[in-house]
């Protein structure tokens, strides 16, 4: 049972970064509506992008940013540790985070009890959530 269940999850993973290239913006935005209860996205000129919640952090420009560095928030010790390890959000790797937070801090710490703030799952069209992002994100790394 546990390697039925790990090739799922390998080929799930191995599958998001040809998903996200995919992800469709504009459906993005309808689906960030989710998001939006505790994340807002504002322009560092103060432009309101997607008027929301301050619970979790401003995602103005996560595309391209180190996980854990928006100044004046609170992260967990497992996005510290991924920050301290050079984690760089990518449209992939918020899928990944977007799907399950504490499984992708996990998997990429090593460590089967780091733990996220973040308790929301979302359950589809993260790819498009992920394409949202990346359009508000002006310093990311052109797509190849």
């Amino acid at each position: 049972m546990k390697i039925a269940i790990i090739g799922t999850l390998l080929g799930a993973a191995l599958a998001m970064p040809a998903l996200a290239q995919d992800g469709d913006a504009a459906n993005g935005e309808k689906e960030f509506r989710k998001c939006k209860a505790c994340h807002m996205i504002q322009s560092p000129d103060g432009e309101d992008i997607v008027k929301g919640g301050r619970t979790g952090p401003n995602l103005y420009g996560i595309v391209g940013r180190e996980a854990a560095s928006e100044e004046g928030f609170k992260y967990s010790d497992a996005l510290i540790e991924l920050r301290e390890a050079g984690e760089v959000w990518t449209p992939e790797d918020l899928v990944g985070y977007m799907t399950d937070p504490n499984m992708f801090v996990q998997e990429k710490t090593g460590d089967d009890s780091a733990r996220t703030k973040m308790t929301f799952k979302l359950n589809k069209n993260q790819e498009d959530v992920a394409a949202f992002l990346a359009s508000h994100s002006p310093d990311a790394p052109a797509a190849d």
